[in-house]
């Protein structure tokens, strides 16, 4: 859209009221715009296309830090520079000039998080923003960020690997996202080729007698009502279907579907899907009363759901009977998945069972498949020794 006014002003820029992230384009100077944030924050943009390429839409400064009539002359020189295939902007120009991290990240928030993820999802991003990227960087205009303070962020985190890891993918997210809007130039992204640190990937699985003694835990924690007997349900229902903590908790009587032995999940981490249910699972559903006016199968009160945190003291009780440590709610999915592979279930078909959307999230029990393969090969070498034992 043009302004009301004949060509970009002091006054024009600084009288801009908008709800949300909005390019205003000048009446005069074809390609030069200003971009205007909720925030109160202004930058001055050029729009341009070189000869067979596709139009650039770059920041040519800050309102307040340049003039709207020095950011005319400079939009005027790098439209120039564009159209003739050149490099619109010297180096010297690009950093103080544009968008800081903060003003970035907000603006990911609102058109792109809040609009395509998940609540869940949307927590987590919040968090890494105000924990961890937004005190050291926000402030930084991010042309200003180098791959070097990327890095410093990054050192800085080591004691929690997976919070460093995961913070440099969301100042990467928060790039790319500025990229694709035209806010920042493209490839000068740097968080890329920062070396994220390696993953100590937990892989604990339930042996044959820890699940004896967890199921007689779980009986012994029910018939003493030790903990409530939903959240027996829970873990019970969690142990023959492998499925996510949240999709047992979240699940509603109307995705149960007992006389096809089906759980329809509307909406997991992968999307819909239908997990089958075995006989057992079918009774441990048919056991649970239901709750009037509360249409969750794990109820919590006033008709809402258990919180995932619900299952942490009855946790602990099952594990102290059990006599197991260093076990979580999620190594049960972990289980359900190696007790597959000891059955001779194919990677493919275990993806499938847990959801997966990637093949590489299963291939991490790949190992357990060859461990499978190598008893398998006992057993059969065995059986063989035994009927030419008299001929050998």
């Amino acid at each position: 859209m043009k302004l009301k006014t004949k060509k970009i002003s002091r006054r024009t820029v600084e009288a801009l009221k908008v709800d949300r992230d909005t390019v205003f384009w000048d009446s005069e100077l074809s390609g030069f715009g200003v971009r205007a944030y909720p925030s109160g924050s202004r930058y001055y943009v050029v729009q341009a296309r070189a000869p067979g390429e596709s139009a650039r839409r770059l920041t040519v400064g800050r309102h307040g830090v340049i003039t709207a009539d020095e950011a005319r002359r400079r939009a005027a020189h790098m439209i120039s520079r564009i159209k003739a295939g050149e490099d619109p902007a010297p180096e010297a120009e690009r950093h103080s000039d544009s968008p800081t991290i903060g003003e970035l990240a907000r603006t990911w928030m609102e058109q792109d998080v809040e609009t395509h993820c998940k609540p869940k999802t949307q927590v987590m991003y919040r968090s890494v923003l105000k924990l961890h990227l937004l005190p050291k960087l926000g402030r930084k205009p991010a042309l200003a960020v180098d791959r070097d303070q990327v890095m410093n962020l990054h050192y800085s985190l080591r004691a929690k690997p997976v919070t460093a890891n995961y913070a440099v993918r969301v100042l990467s997210r928060i790039w790319t996202a500025a990229e694709d809007r035209g806010d920042l130039p493209e490839g000068r992204n740097p968080c890329r080729h920062v070396v994220h640190f390696r993953k100590r990937r937990r892989e604990r699985f339930l042996s044959e007698a820890e699940y004896e003694r967890f199921g007689e835990a779980l009986s012994d924690a029910e018939a003493g009502k030790m903990v409530s007997g939903y959240a027996i349900a829970a873990i019970r229902l969690l142990l023959l279907t492998g499925c996510r903590k949240n999709e047992i908790l979240s699940l509603k009587w109307r995705h149960v579907d007992l006389e096809a032995g089906e759980l329809n999940l509307p909406d997991t981490k992968t999307g819909a899907r239908t997990v089958v249910l075995s006989p057992e699972a079918v009774a441990v559903l048919s056991g649970i009363p239901k709750v009037d006016g509360n249409p969750y199968v794990i109820p919590g009160r006033n008709g809402t759901r258990r919180s995932e945190s619900t299952l942490n003291r009855p946790w602990k009780v099952i594990l102290d009977l059990a006599d197991l440590e260093d076990f979580r709610i999620h190594d049960l999915r972990h289980s359900f998945a190696s007790r597959a592979l000891a059955l001779g279930e194919s990677l493919p078909a275990i993806g499938r069972l847990l959801g997966h959307a990637r093949v590489e999230t299963t291939a991490r029990y790949a190992h357990l498949a060859g461990d499978a393969v190598h008893e398998a090969a006992i057993r059969v070498s065995d059986s063989i020794a035994e009927d030419i034992l008299g001929i050998i």
